[in-house]
Order: C-alpha cells, then sequence, then structure tokens
C-alpha cells in the first residue's frame, strides 16, 4: 500500500507509535483520523498534522467499548470517506501473572484482542464490498515471544498476533490485506509506565535489545505496508528469536528462565 491520497484511522494517536504512524501517513499524503481515550491528545496530534500542511481530524475513543469503535468508524468516514487502512494500535501496560486482578485480565483483553475484532467487525463489511482494505493491528514482539512477569500482557498479545493470522487467511484473498506490528522496546510512555513500577517486564524490555524512537517504527511500518509483509518487525533480532523458539522451544523455555532469574524473579 501507499499511503498517498489513502483514508486512514489510527487508535492510540495520541501518543508514542500512534501519534508516529498519524504523522508519518499525513505527511506521505494520507488522510488521518487520530483517535485515543485522550482527547486533547488527540486533538494535538490532529493540530500538528494540520499546522504542517496535512489533513487530520481527532475522535475521542475508548476502544473497550465497541460502539465507540463503531461511532469513530462513522466519524472517520463522515470526515473523509471510505477508510483504506485501520491501524487498530492502541495498547495498555499491564503486569503480574495468574494473580493478577481479574479487572487487570479484563483490561488487556479488551484493549489488546477485543478491540482489534471490533474494528475488524467495524470495517470489514464495507472494504469486503469494495474488494479493497487493509488492516494493521499492532501486537508486540511479546505476541511472538512473551514478556516475563507480565502474564496479560503476553496472553493478549498472542491473541492479537493469532487474531491477525486468522484475518489474514480468511480474507487475503477478498483483496484484505492484514500486517500485524511486533516491536521490541519503543520509548513510549507505555514503556515508561512499566520502567516507573520497576518490574521485571520493564526491565526484560530494556535488556534485551536497542529501544528505538516511535519515528523508527513508523519508518518500518511504512516499507512493511508497502511490500505488504504479514509481520513487521522494526527490530529484526525478533525474528532470529521467533526461530530460535521454533527450532528447540525446550532450550528457548531454559533462557527465558535464567534471563528472568538474572533479572530478578518472576512477579509474585
Amino acid at each position: 500500500m501507499e499511503l498517498g491520497g489513502r483514508r486512514v484511522v489510527v487508535t492510540g494517536g495520541a501518543s508514542g507509535i500512534g501519534r508516529a504512524l498519524c504523522t508519518r501517513f499525513a505527511a506521505l499524503g494520507a488522510a488521518v483520523t487520530v483517535a485515543d481515550l485522550d482527547a486533547a491528545g488527540a486533538e494535538a496530534t490532529a493540530a500538528a498534522i494540520a499546522g504542517a500542511g496535512g489533513q487530520a481530524t481527532a475522535v475521542a475513543c475508548d476502544v473497550r467499548r465497541e460502539a465507540q469503535i463503531i461511532d469513530l468508524v462513522a466519524a472517520a468516514t463522515d470526515a473523509f470517506g471510505p477508510i483504506d487502512l485501520f491501524c487498530s494500535n492502541a495498547g495498555v501496560a499491564v503486569g503480574g501473572g495468574p494473580e493478577a486482578p481479574d479487572e487487570t485480565w479484563t483490561l488487556a483483553w479488551e484493549v489488546h484482542a477485543m478491540a482489534h475484532v471490533w474494528a475488524a467487525r467495524a470495517v470489514l463489511p464495507g472494504m469486503l464490498a469494495r474488494g479493497e482494505g487493509y488492516l494493521l493491528n499492532t501486537a508486540s514482539a511479546a505476541g511472538l515471544l512473551t514478556n516475563l512477569g507480565a502474564a496479560p500482557y503476553s496472553v493478549t498479545k498472542h491473541a492479537a498476533v493469532a487474531l491477525a493470522e486468522w484475518l489474514a487467511i480468511t480474507y487475503g484473498d477478498r483483496g484484505i490485506r492484514v500486517s500485524c506490528l511486533c516491536p521490541l522496546g519503543v520509548r513510549t510512555p507505555l514503556l515508561d509506565e512499566a520502567s516507573a513500577e520497576r518490574n521485571i517486564a520493564g526491565a526484560v524490555v530494556l535488556v534485551s535489545g536497542d529501544v528505538l524512537d516511535p519515528d523508527a517504527v513508523a519508518d518500518a511500518v511504512v516499507a512493511g505496508l508497502a511490500a505488504e509483509q504479514f509481520l513487521i518487525l522494526p527490530h529484526p533480532v525478533v525474528a532470529d528469536y521467533w526461530r530460535g523458539k521454533a527450532t528447540d522451544v525446550d532450550r528457548w523455555l531454559g533462557g527465558m528462565r535464567r534471563l528472568q532469574e538474572r533479572l530478578g524473579g518472576a512477579a509474585r
């Protein structure tokens, strides 16, 4: 996909990767709908795009509510026309294991899995009728590997990857393209939150490879969309880790246990 002239929606567009995607897409000529729970942040992103000569509108949206995603799609369509690319990007930083409260597990499930389901449900009928459309779901390297000390995060990011795979298989021959973004460490508010809590989930990201700026992730996304790649991996080392895991899962598990011990043990 080339972005010029396209109509794009990005959730989580107020900051981090989402903001970088919005500004990069707009710079390439896309009309962007910036969606976020942080309404003021979404407005700020849209204003920055407009100030640079781009096209953007802002919509307040809680992706935990299907009705708000439906309203977002309607607002974006009213503003610019049928959606060409929907980037389901919003995320939350949650840690803990099985002992984490149900509220934490539900939050992660709704934001990292069901929000992608609801987005697909809202945009697929129109895309299928037109015979084309693109879904970009932001997961994480944790969706291919894991994130120590953060079971709700890891489990729901795996679900995001699985859903993207299913959508690509089911609709790929009907004009629907799907990519799944799986970065490792990125300088975003989510990483700041994990690091501030001094938990093992934040620590493992910081020691596991380069921490990229969001703009570098946006570069990788633009290239991945142009190539219509399913997996977009801003950190190429993730592919090596993933291959190693698939080749010898028991060895990989042992290595992850050693890393966990090095970082101070699992979440309790």
